[in-house]
């Protein structure tokens, strides 16, 4: 589900078909997003850096966006390690998921919620909302809007069942450029947790989608495995795909143990393979004292097995470059990993000629065709 089958045709001026030109294709970058977390350590570590961005295409930040980090005292806003993070990504070329708005676990709250009324509590609320949001509006590609909401009710508990879908109305509302995930855990790592099962999930997400109908919406699967339940895990999955709704893992992690590596390349293997999968982010930024459940690297950025294992998937799922000679009409065809590509065609007859060709809808049969003067 990864790959499709390009299709090239080299032809001269007059339209004819040119064989033995040719054909080189090389990957610039895979087309599936693949990332992992990162919070302000990186951005005073240069082999943290290298390291990185030699590797990852999207990331999250692991803390810096929260409310907790970005409003320590009512009315005191600092988005300056958010902003700095989101500098380096653009650097980079490294997409950034918006993580997160509001986490209904009472223990992660700013303190000083705790003591207001529901008035000024959902005055609180709405402006975190507006600010974080217009702040970042047409810089992320996706929101985390609510976290843990099937497992946690801070919010709902002060103000209302109906706080959630009021809270994804209002975040449309600032924001209605890209998908406004509900992030949760459990629903695929675990078949015991009944507060977040598929079905409980899609109840949840039905609610929101009530009052908050044109809003592109997003399942979120936080994705903190112990040992994992593969066929579990691909049944919630074809559940949760039935929807249609961009469906990524967000903040991937395994329990530590003997299996770790083993465990973390089967469900990286079983998630890239399921065709309602549309990224993955794991959840291993690095700081001095450790990561929060599983790291990649040691404190010299030399990778760990968890580490061996990405750098192995990630060189599988990319296409080595290709190279040979159009048929008697002028075609040549390879089958590639979706991605952004650069293809040279040479003829006895011609220079070189280089095209950047990005990538489309992998349903689209047409051929491409290149013309050589």
């Amino acid at each position: 589900v990864r790959k499709a089958k390009v299709r090239i045709q080299a032809i001269d001026k007059q339209g004819n078909p040119l064989s033995n030109a040719t054909i080189t294709i090389q990957q610039n970058k895979p087309g599936f997003p693949i990332g992992c977390a990162i919070n302000k350590n990186i951005l005073t570590n240069t082999p943290y850096q290298k390291w990185f961005t030699s590797r990852f295409t999207v990331t999250t930040f692991e803390d810096e966006m929260k409310w907790y980090s970005t409003e320590v005292s009512p009315g005191h806003e600092d988005y300056t390690s958010a902003d700095a993070l989101l500098s380096f990504a653009k650097q980079h070329n490294i997409a950034v998921r918006g993580h997160n708005v509001l986490w209904d676990d009472p223990k992660y709250q700013p303190g000083w919620l705790y003591s207001l009324s529901p008035a000024e509590l959902s005055n609180a609320v709405h402006k975190r909302i507006v600010s974080v949001m217009s702040r970042y509006k047409g810089q992320l590609i996706a929101w985390d809007v609510v976290n843990e909401n099937l497992h946690f009710s801070f919010f709902e508990s002060k103000l209302g069942d109906q706080a959630t879908p009021n809270f994804y109305r209002l975040a449309h509302a600032v924001d209605w450029s890209v998908p406004l995930f509900l992030n949760e855990y459990n629903t695929i790592e675990d078949s015991r947790d009944g507060a977040a099962t598929p079905a409980k999930y899609l109840q949840k997400l039905r609610q929101i989608q009530g009052l908050t109908r044109n809003a592109k919406m997003g399942i979120g699967l936080e994705s903190h495995f112990g040992t994992p339940n593969l066929a579990y895990m691909r049944a919630s999955l074809d559940t949760l795909g039935a929807t249609g709704l961009p469906i990524w893992l967000t903040e991937l992690d395994v329990l530590s143990g003997p299996n770790q590596a083993k465990y973390l390349e089967q469900i990286l293997m079983e998630a890239y393979s399921h065709p309602k999968v549309d990224g993955i982010v794991i959840w291993a930024a690095w700081k001095p004292q450790g990561c929060y459940r599983m790291c990649l690297t040691d404190n010299n950025f030399n990778n760990l097995a968890t580490g061996n294992v990405v750098d192995n998937l990630l060189r599988q799922w990319r296409s080595r470059a290709v190279s040979g000679l159009t048929d008697t009409r002028g075609f040549f065809e390879a089958t590639q990993f979706h991605g952004d590509y650069e293809i040279n065609i040479t003829h006895p007859s011609s220079s070189a000629h280089s095209f950047v060709v990005v990538s489309t809808n992998a349903s689209l049969q047409s051929p491409l065709t290149f013309q050589v003067s």
